[in-house]
């Protein structure tokens, strides 16, 4: 089968490799529908990488699948089932898996990264990470499960009431996907921040009130002018490196969500602002125990993201889709098989 491995640093190949054997008994083989290019990929590839990954793995963890065999220890699967994954993969015995928390897993191995992932025509991976989705179900809508998965985990976090205000910060993938479901929860007006004209369209298109370059316009001056002086009930940061943004924006008593992952970057802060306007800050980190209500929400139809696809290649034109990635020109790169 063809499959796009991490060659070295920096580099991806696509290569000839065998289709992979079940071995553990509660592992499944599918064969991929589709798959599709996360920013995590991007910076797996990057030099220096930002997400060290094994070399010669093959990468991609956002995929579309169907059974083709079952491990003999596997009851709740059978060939023919079409499933979406969890690529995030808890060991099940440590501490924060026994309390509740299995994506804070000591132990955590990674579809795509550290064992063989999605970019590929054929794939081995635990049946219990997999929820299935109907015959019925559209590939290109069902290919959203996985990042959209770890946008729920956030929403349970925020908890955002009807009416609410909302700053979402970036308007790459995450803070689209953010932008739909807070529009789909009710917030009131939504506000994205984002520098770049082609993704700040895609704002648009997803339900944004209003999108502000902070660039071009003072973004803090914006927020209050159009909350009556008061600020956004809640921020999230979809970047990673926006958290004073947030800060300024904000209402006293207000909630900061930080979403986007940046271990490259320190930022300063004062911490008094953040006490004077006894502000709540949270972290979230993937989407622990939310793919089987994403999955009925994508069965639901009540949440079009089928326009949000601007490319789809084969796995052989791999480096066209990373590159349009890479030049930010791109927002779901949707892979099949040649």
């Amino acid at each position: 089968m063809k499959a796009v491995i991490l060659k070295e640093v920096g580099e991806f190949a696509v290569v000839d490799k065998p289709i992979p054997q079940i071995t553990d008994p509660e592992d499944l083989l599918i064969r991929i529908e589709a798959s599709s290019i996360c920013g995590s990929d991007v910076h797996i590839f990057a030099n220096p990488p930002g997400i060290p990954a094994v070399k010669g793995t093959t990468i991609g963890h956002e995929m579309v699948g169907c059974v083709e065999a079952v491990g003999d220890a596997v009851t709740d699967f059978k060939p023919g089932d079409r499933l979406v994954l969890d690529n995030n993969v808890p060991c099940g015995h440590c501490y924060h898996c026994k309390t509740g928390h299995p994506n804070m897993c000591q132990n955590m191995s990674t579809i795509g990264v550290d064992r063989d992932g999605a970019f590929a025509e054929y794939a081995v991976v635990p049946a219990r990470m997999a929820v299935k989705i109907s015959p019925d179900l559209p590939t290109e809508t069902a290919i959203f499960a996985e990042p959209l998965n770890c946008v729920m985990g956030a929403m349970d976090k925020l908890r955002l009431m009807p009416g609410e205000n909302v700053l979402i910060m970036g308007a790459g993938p995450i803070g689209l996907y953010f932008t739909k479901l807070l529009a789909l929860n009710g917030a009131g007006k939504i506000f994205v921040a984002e520098v770049s004209p082609f993704r700040a369209q895609y704002a648009k298109d997803c339900g944004a009130t209003r999108v502000i370059n902070p660039k071009e316009e003072d973004l803090t001056q914006v927020i209050l002018e159009e909350t009556k002086g008061i600020g956004v009930d809640a921020a999230v940061d979809a970047v990673g490196v926006l958290l004073p943004g947030c800060i300024d924006a904000v209402k006293c008593n207000g909630r900061i969500l930080l979403f986007g992952n940046n271990s490259s970057v320190n930022e300063t802060i004062c911490q008094a602002d953040i006490t004077r306007k006894e502000l709540t800050v949270m972290g979230s980190y993937v989407g622990p125990h939310t793919l089987p209500a994403t999955v009925n929400l994508l069965e639901s139809g009540r949440l079009d993201l089928d326009h949000l696809i601007t490319h789809r290649i084969t796995l052989s034109q791999f480096a066209d889709g990373m590159e349009a990635m890479r030049r930010g020109e791109a927002i779901e790169v949707v892979i099949t098989s040649d």
